[in-house]
């Protein structure tokens, strides 16, 4: 009981972060919302990292720097950022879906990248999956709560972070994980910086109490307690614990109608389903 109220916690936090991007962007340009995200959560988890843990910790060294550039390039400076600006065009709940699609990417870009055997199995559930995600969003685009250049931008993310998965899997990293989260967020933010203040829109933004609220659900119950709660599940068992992500978009789509008034009809829940369907049919062999 006590590790389903812990997964169950994991999947409703982690699923709130489109919502809480959406009431952050009405005060501020996407851009300055996800920068001033990146720097405090870098500066947190880097501070706590070396001034708490102290020398435990050792500085990146050599090709390490090299490893964390390309990392945090793919997964904060091109996904959160791809995610935060389709925001203004896309529906919270399709950005809760969109996420749950991201091991479908995987499978994909492995089997390019890695020229990795695609097995049958996995192309169904790719197929299942984005079938489903094109019929949860199809009514939205026909009510405007998606856009064409909206979800181009969300799905250009998502084959990002996909990417950053592959390539983390692919390096044998000697930097603990809180140390590596740390430093891929910090120097994300870092590069995204410039094109924040260029492009970011800074006369209209309000760093207002909805603003900073936004910034601090982003940072404390996604970022730092939803994650924790993700590494206590994977220490049980990987493989159940990847089983609580088919969840997030269920919460998703709740929280989008609950708190933004975004409709729900049989196309959402129809589309979930096969999403849900096709996670478990890629992923088969772990799961048996």
């Amino acid at each position: 009981m006590k590790n389903i109220i812990i997964g169950l916690f994991f999947a409703a936090l982690w699923a709130s972060a489109s919502v809480a991007t959406k009431f952050g962007i009405r005060s501020a340009d996407p851009l300055i919302l996800a920068n001033v995200r990146f720097l405090i959560a870098g500066s947190l988890m880097l501070g706590f990292a070396y001034v708490v843990q102290g020398r435990k910790n050792p500085l990146p060294r050599g090709k390490e720097w090299g490893q964390l550039l390309i990392f945090a390039f793919l997964n904060t400076t091109l996904y959160l950022s791809a995610f935060v600006i389709s925001m203004r065009e896309v529906a919270a709940g399709i950005g809760s879906l969109s996420t749950a699609t991201g091991p479908l990417f995987v499978i994909i870009i492995s089997t390019l990248w890695l020229q990795r055997r695609l097995r049958w199995y996995e192309v169904v559930g790719v197929v299942l999956g984005l079938s489903g995600a094109a019929m949860a969003t199809w009514p939205l685009l026909q009510n405007s709560y998606a856009s064409p250049r909206g979800l181009s931008i969300l799905m250009a993310g998502i084959v990002a972070v996909s990417a950053a998965s592959v390539y983390y899997s692919k390096v044998k990293w000697q930097l603990s994980n809180l140390l590596i989260n740390g430093w891929q967020v910090m120097l994300g933010g870092l590069m995204l910086l410039p094109f924040t203040i260029y492009f970011a829109d800074w006369q209209r933004a309000q760093l207002d109490i909805q603003f900073w609220a936004s910034v601090a659900w982003l940072i404390i119950p996604v970022s730092v307690i939803s994650l924790q709660l993700w590494f206590y599940l994977l220490r049980l068992d990987a493989v159940k614990a990847s089983l609580w992500l088919f969840l997030c978009p269920i919460f998703g789509f709740t929280y989008s109608n609950l708190l933004l008034n975004e409709p729900l009809s049989w196309h959402t829940f129809a589309g979930t389903a096969l999403v849900i369907s096709g996670l478990y049919v890629a992923q088969r062999d772990k799961f048996s």
